[in-house]
């Protein structure tokens, strides 16, 4: 995540993108099998039994859902994905998370999901999305969907001389809070996929810390019209001395009802984020974040984040941020990370079920 960088960002396809979006894939339909006719004469007519109609179980209500957000599981992710020492796409750590990454959403494929990875280019360097699928059981509406995800990259530009092929940046807070914690929906959302109605993309972005390049080239791929309908974007969520604070930062008029459900949920759950402080985002030059090519092409997006400004009387401002030092043992604030988590898997499940 930056700090207000007067960067121009036009949005457009990063050379070398491997290939579209996840698109959707509806399973074919068996052909039901008929019965032989009797050769047999029948002294009346045989009375065909009434069909009975397979049961439909009950959801999970929503709050028993978003209590299973498991704080433990979400420590595990981010010790692993910190003992990499970097996720700079430069630096030899960044391939150990990207399996580390893969091989915990793997373990979910016998549930359904699907996982594909998003190869693609930008400023002369490989990077990968990585994304996991959770389509209905009947298959994806052709529109709807929803995008739950969180950049794992890292940066450490701030430290003096730092070199990105070679020195550490564990990057724990930003971002690998989000990205644990979107895991965990992960995990959670694929025991739950019998309730959804529209499908659900965890995306893991590479890039972010290079000006947003992973939701820049998903985004790129993706076919007119938009098959989703709203991105939620947990990102450095996990310190805060003072406050169990999130800003949600909405980006323009199309995200404001997404921006209402974000506060509706916080509430309607008592997941106990507060303040909760909306920030308008509108300027790709200044808003840095992986909502900015979502909310450019108008589908509604929204990012969580522990601060987007200067500090103030609820935050007492972050000294570690894309510096080396962010490290785990600075995330002071492990209450405020599963509100995060909790709220950002409520409202997309809201969404998914609609």
């Amino acid at each position: 995540m930056k700090r207000c960088l007067a960067l121009a960002v036009a949005l457009a396809v990063v050379a070398g993108c491997g290939g579209s979006g996840p698109t959707s894939a509806l399973p074919a339909r068996a052909a039901r099998a008929t019965a032989p006719a009797s050769n047999a004469a029948s002294a009346s007519p045989t009375v065909a039994p009434t069909p009975v109609p397979t049961p439909v179980p009950t959801p999970t209500p929503v709050a028993d859902v978003v209590s299973q957000v498991s704080l433990g599981r979400m420590w595990a992710d981010l010790q692993a994905l910190c003992a990499v020492q970097s996720r700079d796409p430069r630096h030899p750590g960044h391939a150990k998370a990207v399996a580390y990454i893969l091989g915990q959403l793997q373990e979910l494929a016998p549930l359904g999901v699907k996982v594909q990875v998003q190869p693609f280019t930008a400023e002369g360097i490989p990077m990968e999305n990585i994304l996991a699928i959770v389509d209905p059981p009947g298959g994806a509406p052709a529109t709807g969907g929803i995008v739950i995800g969180a950049h794992y990259d890292t940066i450490g530009k701030w430290t003096p001389g730092w070199r990105p092929a070679i020195d550490p940046a564990p990057g724990a807070d930003d971002n690998g809070t989000g990205t644990a914690a979107v895991l965990e929906i992960a995990r959670i959302l694929a025991r739950e996929r019998a309730s959804l109605k529209e499908r659900v993309v965890l995306g893991f972005w590479d890039g972010e810390e290079l000006y947003y390049k992973g939701t820049l080239a998903f985004v790129g791929a993706l076919q007119k019209p938009y098959a989703y309908s709203a991105f939620i974007n947990p990102d450095t969520v996990g310190w805060n001395p003072i406050a169990d604070r999130l800003d949600v930062l909405w980006w323009g008029s199309p995200s404001a009802a997404l921006r209402d459900r974000v506060a509706t949920a916080n509430d309607r759950y008592a997941i106990g984020v507060k303040p909760l402080v909306n920030v308008l985002a509108d300027d790709p030059r200044v808003d840095l974040l992986d909502s900015a090519p979502f909310g450019m092409v108008g589908i509604p997006a929204v990012t969580l984040a522990e601060r987007y400004g200067p500090p103030d009387a609820t935050y007492p401002g972050s000294g570690t941020m894309d510096y080396a030092t962010d490290t785990i043992d600075k995330i002071d604030n492990p209450r405020l990370w599963t509100k995060a988590a909790k709220l950002t898997l409520a409202v997309g499940l809201e969404l998914a079920r609609r």
